[in-house]
């Protein structure tokens, strides 16, 4: 087995440069060193990114927020300007992995997690994303956390990222850096659905660098989000469906705009922009809500053993819009999620 290269890199070219003949960027770790320790994947290089200055928070021009990419999850959750116009994103960071895990995960790696698909990690299975041609042995196999949206007869596999899903719905920007110049992508066109290439999780090309997230201006959504995470268990669990929802609601109890987001669902956050439509001009109710879900969710096919996840789901997005109509919840607290 050939060992693995290390470097630490002190300014993005030199982090360009190294990353180049099969390097990997690494920061926090957190999914890439247990994959490493799977032999998931075993990088030619590990261009630790730490030293490059881009952990920082700062207000945008236009009133958004540029996130970097080497800051923690821990303290972008608790960040005064996320908490105050961003709420939707610390609920969903706080309901991820641990507290000790999140005050090591990275904004930019958290883009970046693998799926959890048993079948992924075991490499003694066939696997498309693992190893393309392989075959899919989830489909057939335990498919309790797998896709009702989006998969492919070549992966059922999902994304299994809470803050993404958040991200998502706040409509962000991913900053990268290459060799040949600087560029910003959609979050809607940042992670790929599997199609006929389930081992490719992003539009990333070799050798691209996540400098910052953007957040657009979005304080009309801060006062009616909510971010609701279902799993098997009530702490450290993947989810099984999640959601974000953020609305403006004006004076006269209308919706002016929605955003919705699945998470756990698909192989990347799950948006249906016709569905937020349905809910524009409109007073909120049940029947509506039901009928935005229905939106979201169709063309949603189980594989047997998750069958019950697009009821699940139903019911969570009926749910997370009635919450968020009453009002964003603080679920921060007092309590200091870091290790001081």
């Amino acid at each position: 087995m050939n060992p693995i290269a290390y470097f630490r890199a002190t300014d993005a070219n030199e982090a360009l440069a190294h990353a180049g003949g099969g390097g990997r960027f690494i920061a926090g770790g957190t999914n890439l060193i247990d994959l490493m320790k799977e032999f998931v994947m075993r990088p030619a290089a590990l261009v630790d990114i730490n030293g490059l200055s881009l952990g920082d928070i700062a207000p945008t021009a236009d009133g958004g927020l540029l996130l970097g990419a080497t800051g923690r999850n821990a303290d972008t959750a608790y960040h005064p300007l996320v908490r105050e116009h961003y709420p939707l994103l610390t609920a969903a960071i706080l309901a991820g992995a641990s507290p000790q895990i999140r005050n090591m995960a990275s904004n930019g790696g958290n883009l970046l997690q693998r799926t959890r698909c048993h079948y992924f990690y075991d490499v003694a299975t066939p696997c498309n994303k693992r190893a393309p041609g392989s075959g899919c042995s989830a489909i057939g196999g335990l498919t309790r956390q797998h896709a009702i949206l989006g998969a492919s007869p070549q992966c059922i596999a999902v994304h299994p990222s809470d803050m993404c899903v958040a991200l998502a719905a706040l409509g962000a920007i991913v900053h990268v850096s290459s060799a040949a110049g600087q560029r910003q992508i959609a979050f809607a066109d940042f992670h790929r659905l599997p199609g006929d290439q389930p081992e490719h999780d992003t539009t990333l090309e070799p050798g691209d660098l996540i400098t910052h997230i953007e957040l657009p201006p979005a304080a009309q959504f801060a006062a009616h989000s909510a971010y609701l995470k279902f799993r098997d268990r009530a702490s450290y669990a993947f989810a099984l469906v999640s959601v974000a929802v953020a609305l403006d609601i004006g004076d006269d109890g209308a919706v002016r705009e929605a955003r919705i987001a699945l998470g756990g669902v698909a192989h990347k956050p799950w948006r249906v922009p016709a569905a937020e439509a349905l809910l524009a001009g409109q007073q909120p109710s049940a029947t509506l809500f039901a009928s935005a879900a229905d939106a979201l969710l169709s063309g949603a096919q189980g594989q047997g053993e998750n069958d019950f996840k697009i009821d699940m789901a139903r019911r969570a997005v009926v749910r997370a819009l009635e919450q968020a109509v009453a009002g964003t919840y603080d679920n921060t607290g007092s309590e200091r999620d870091r290790a001081d």
